[in-house]
Order: C-alpha cells, then structure tokens, then sequence
C-alpha cells in the first residue's frame, strides 16, 4: 500500500498533492461565496416572477414551459403569475400542421370574400341598379354569396362601393398554360386592371417554369360546370325528385374529397337552382357552390411533376387579381 508518510518531505510529488488540494480548497470556497452572493442580491433588490408560457389543457402537452423575468421590489416573495404569456407555445408536428391549415383555411376564405366582393361590384356597374329586385345579375350573384357564407356586412359594403365614382370597373378574363408531366392550367382573374392582371399571370407562370398556352388550346379540354360542394351524403334519387321540381335538368352526384362530403355538378345556369334543391332536402347552410372549368381528360403526373405544378397553382392564387386556378391532374 501507497501512504503519504512514506514520501520524503522534500520530494517533488509531496509538493504537487499538497498544490492540488490547495487549489480544490480555493475552487470549492470561490463557488460557494458567489452563490450566496447571487441569493443575496436577488433577496434585496429584486423578486422574480415564474410566468407560464402556456396553460395546460387536455390532450395537450404534459408539461409547462416557463420564463423567468425579475423586477424590483423590497424584499417580496417570490411568486407564481396567473398570467399566461402572449405568445403560447406549441410544440410538435400535430400542432404545426394545424396551425398550417388554419392559415390556408383564413385565406381561402378571405379571398372568397374579395372575389365576391368584385363580383357583386361588377353585376351592380353592368346592370345599373343596386337593387337585386331589378338586377338579376346582382340578385344572383349575392345568391352565390351567401352560398359560399360570404358575411352579409361585405355584401352591403361592396354594393354601397359600386356606386361611388372612384370604384373601378372590374372584368373577368381566363389565361390557359402548360404545367409539368402534361398537365394543363385554367387561371380565372376578376381584375379593374386588365393589363396588370396580364402581366402578374404570365410572369408569374415563366417564374415557375411553366408556359403560357395559346388562347383556346387547353380551354377545350374542359367544360363549364356550376360545382356545389355538399358538407353531408346527398341521395342520389332525394336529390333528383327535389331539382325536377327546382327546375334543373343536368345534374351529376360523386363523393367529395373528404369523407362523408359530397359534390355535385350542374348547369352553370341552373347552379343558384341546384343550391335551393339542396336546401330543401335538408342541406341548408352546408352547401358552397362555384362555376368551375372541369377537365375533360384527367391526367396523372410523377409526385415531382406534381409538386411544380402546385407550386405554379399556389404562385398564382397569391395574386390578389386571380380567382381560382383549375388543372387536370388527378393526384
């Protein structure tokens, strides 16, 4: 066995123990004054407030995240804030994807709202009155609009604007392109500035690697439909009995994209007419209708392809002038 006793006092390796256990005894006696150093302050001067970042909710996170401020005070007590942190936060994929689709939804929705707000601008200049009662453009426009839930402020806010004479006059227009893996492209535009509208479409277009087709070359490949998107199950022969005696006579039932959803397709002329059919078979208020170009050649293309398309399809409907954006694929 090793012992100290048996080193010479005058050894080199009794000199280097005995400088290590010196510098530990400093170590040690450093960290402790300064944390007593650091209680003290804190006591004397200031008190410190745990805020949560979030409350806890069910099915939620199972624990809290916390930030810590200080702020003086004369010797209070720390305490825990009832206060939750303006800016909540989230975590994990789940909430993310939410927070993505609440985002797309607010937008879609606020852009129904603008081209609506055109529309009904365009039908009051084009049928000279600002009653529905004697524009039945108007009056079937704000048909549609409170099929797709557009507010009934924003109604009367854009009918009192088309009377004023600084409100421009709005025109629809259809740009036809080229996408990736052969899939074709339909961009509707409600725009009061036609040359600008032009512009931001095919620019927008080349932008994304795609190519803007001669007037006429894709439109054949669809037809005009009235599109009312059913939140429910429609029956097929319910619906049937209910639009004969609605007056329409085209009439085509297939199951939505989401579950438990339906879509129908009409005569854009009989659309307003095919909302009432649905109405009174017990669909009121879960039925949004358009006029869409629907394809007449779908087509499949690559995940790659795709994914370009839709980058052009998402390029363009961020222009504040284009309506909707129609394509062929099927993916």
């Amino acid at each position: 066995q090793f012992s100290l006793k048996e080193i010479p006092l005058s050894s080199p390796l009794l000199g280097h123990f005995v400088l290590h256990f010196v510098v530990i005894i400093i170590t040690f006696t450093t960290m402790k004054l300064s944390t007593y150093i650091l209680i003290a302050s804190i006591t004397t001067s200031s008190s410190f407030t745990i805020q949560p970042a979030f409350q806890n909710r069910q099915n939620q996170i199972p624990f809290a995240a916390t930030t810590i401020t200080t702020t003086p005070s004369q010797h209070t007590p720390c305490h825990r804030s009832t206060t939750s942190s303006p800016f909540p936060l989230f975590m994990g994929r789940a909430a993310a994807v939410r927070a993505a689709t609440k985002s797309k939804t607010d937008a879609k929705k606020a852009k129904m709202n603008a081209f609506y707000g055109k529309k009904i601008i365009m039908a009051v200049k084009q049928g000279g009155s600002s009653d529905p009662a004697g524009n039945r453009q108007l009056a079937d426009v704000m048909k549609q609009a409170k099929a797709n839930n557009v507010p009934v402020d924003n109604i009367n806010r854009a009918i009192k604007k088309a009377s004023e004479a600084s409100t421009g006059d709005f025109s629809e227009s259809t740009f036809e392109a080229y996408g990736h893996g052969g899939a074709s492209l339909i961009v509707n535009v409600l725009s009061d500035n036609a040359n600008r509208a032009s512009a931001d479409v095919k620019s927008t277009i080349s932008k994304k690697n795609g190519k803007v087709a001669e007037s006429g070359s894709v439109l054949f490949m669809y037809d005009r439909k009235g599109v009312c998107e059913v939140d429910g199950v429609v029956d097929e022969l319910e619906l049937m009995d209910a639009a004969i005696e609605a007056g329409c006579d085209d009439m085509e039932v297939l199951p939505g994209d989401a579950e438990g959803t339906s879509i129908v397709y009409t005569d854009p002329k009989e659309a307003s007419l095919m909302v009432e059919a649905l109405n009174s078979i017990g669909f009121e208020d879960k039925v949004k209708m358009k006029l869409a170009y629907v394809s007449k050649a779908p087509v499949e293309c690559s995940e790659e392809d795709f994914e370009k398309n839709m980058a052009i399809v998402d390029a363009l409907e961020e222009l504040d002038d284009v309506d909707s954006v129609e394509h062929n694929m099927t993916n």
